[in-house]
């Protein structure tokens, strides 16, 4: 099969390569996917630059889809020809889908409504599952979500603008924060109501303006770098949650006092590591969504598998509003 890989660390011209590795076999438990699309995340470049390669290649990505071309012992002959999505192809293993095939354990092959295409697909993994998550976590922690205001960091981004749309679909307002006037619009078409600049604006005093002087009562955040002082600020209101999925800096200073004395809490998840009941509800919940179209998804640049370091750039200059595909 036609595989992109990578044996060290570096910048993405100089380490991947793009050739032929031997095509998986299903095991025990296992579908063979015949990839169309893989899905390039933040995660993945930041794995290519940093996360030591203790195998002696990596096949790169979590996200991809495509058809179930084989099945080992124990998965029903009837999944074979059933177009599916994958969630954790790269997720402690070296083999992930930025390649024609993957073999992987038949629960991470979900079935892909015919409505939905391959490129969409690939975007379901990381983004839509976290998404979906950050959602669902939201609600369990500050309930029915159908009029509060919910801050969104990151709005326009791949997994933002689907958190701006599942919000917005479960009757909540949408604050989110932008980074130009593109990726406002980008946003407002998935639902967002107001955006708030960061880079030229005070995201606490704007939110603040927009609340009455509350703050919003949920902050769904993809950096809690800035966020923690942002909540201390006024950006969230007294009891108010923040559900996190992420951070540009490991080390963040929390403003202790005013996180007590205004009762806010905090929820931090990982994607790949849900539990099997989170896991299991989020996977259906997301595919009740795509079975219905209610998500708009965006494929922000597609390349081919020659051209993976170029996609990965691509990724790591971030001013690409949508998600990047590579067809397989």
């Amino acid at each position: 099969m036609k595989a992109a890989w990578y044996s060290r660390n570096g910048e993405a011209q100089d380490v991947m390569q793009v050739g032929e590795l031997p095509t998986p076999s299903p095991q025990a438990g296992e579908v063979l996917v015949r990839l169309s699309t893989s899905g390039v995340n933040p995660s993945d470049v930041k794995s290519r630059r940093a996360r030591p390669v203790n195998d002696p290649l990596v096949v790169p990505h979590s996200d991809g889809a495509g058809v179930i071309d084989a099945v080992g012992d124990g998965v029903p002959a009837s999944r074979v020809g059933e177009r599916v999505w994958v969630w954790n192809g790269q997720w402690q293993r070296p083999m992930g889908t930025c390649a024609q095939y993957i073999a992987l354990p038949a629960a991470q092959a979900v079935a892909l409504p015919e409505g939905t295409d391959f490129a969409a697909g690939a975007c379901m993994g990381i983004p839509g599952l976290t998404a979906v998550q950050a959602v669902i976590l939201a609600e369990r922690l500050s309930g029915d979500l159908r009029g509060q205001t919910v801050l969104v960091t990151g709005a326009s981004s791949a997994v933002g603008h689907y958190i701006t749309q599942m919000v917005t679909q479960a009757g909540g307002r949408v604050i989110g924060t932008v980074g130009s006037e593109a990726k406002a619009a980008h946003a407002r078409a998935a639902g967002m109501q107001e955006a708030v600049f960061y880079k030229t604006e005070s995201v606490p005093e704007c939110v603040k303006a927009l609340t009455q002087g509350r703050g919003a009562d949920v902050i769904i955040d993809m950096d809690f770098s800035t966020t923690a002082a942002w909540a201390s600020e006024g950006a969230l209101a007294p009891h108010g949650q923040v559900v996190c999925y992420g951070s540009n800096a490991l080390e963040v200073p929390l403003p202790f006092r005013p996180w007590l004395y205004q009762s806010m809490g905090v929820k931090f998840f990982l994607v790949y590591d849900l539990t099997p009941s989170d896991r299991q509800t989020a996977v259906a919940r997301l595919s009740g969504m795509l079975a219905a179209g209610q998500l708009q998804h965006s494929i922000g640049a597609r390349y081919a598998l020659d051209q993976v370091a170029q996609a990965h750039r691509t990724v790591e200059a971030g001013q690409t509003v949508g998600n990047v595909v590579i067809d397989l």
